[in-house]
């Protein structure tokens, strides 16, 4: 298992990856949904403002800037579960990235939409069709998957000093002479 510093750093981008996928496709599910892209990025606001943040249409600094900010920030906290609880040496193989990617974003769905008290949310919930969230919570997982593949690329397996300036290998040497 990973350190909490070392899953930290790397929570950054695959939340960030994850937050960034999954907010596209609520826009794109939002304006399919419903005609204006800015009712299910204004939704998790509602952590802050409440009800009038899962009925606002248009784009506000109140609104849309919580609602962006409180979905990235949940993004993050299931970034960092994820890099946590991820416990196979760098670089991971992709069919693993995709099923810890998969389970972490269904776990999510779960506590989102099932377990989470009613203030605690997403809000887009009830403003998407159940496709359109099927289609944002695979699109969280696919972000997931591509900011673990791009932590593992950046940071990879080797945690030599040589690596760690930037060299692809280790410096080479010549093997003992048995004689």
């Amino acid at each position: 298992m990973r350190t909490w510093s070392e899953a930290l750093r790397a929570a950054w981008t695959t939340g960030g990856w994850a937050s960034l996928a999954s907010t596209c496709v609520l826009a794109w599910r939002g304006r399919a949904d419903n005609g204006r892209i800015w009712g299910a990025l204004n939704a998790p606001g509602h952590w802050v403002w409440g009800d009038a943040a899962l009925r606002e249409d248009g784009p506000s600094l109140r609104h849309t800037g919580t609602g962006l900010a409180v979905h990235h920030l949940a993004s993050l906290f299931w970034g960092l579960l994820y890099e946590r609880a991820c416990p196979a040496p760098r670089p991971r193989a992709v069919r693993r990235l995709c099923g810890h990617a998969a389970a972490v974003a269904s776990v999510a769905a779960a506590v989102d939409l099932r377990l989470a008290p009613p203030r605690l949310t997403p809000g887009f919930e009830h403003r998407l069709s159940t496709h359109s969230l099927v289609a944002v919570y695979a699109a969280f997982a696919v972000g997931i998957v591509l900011g673990g593949w791009w932590v593992d690329r950046r940071h990879g397996a080797c945690r030599k000093p040589a690596c760690a300036r930037g060299n692809a290998l280790p410096p080479h040497r010549p093997p003992r002479s048995t004689t």
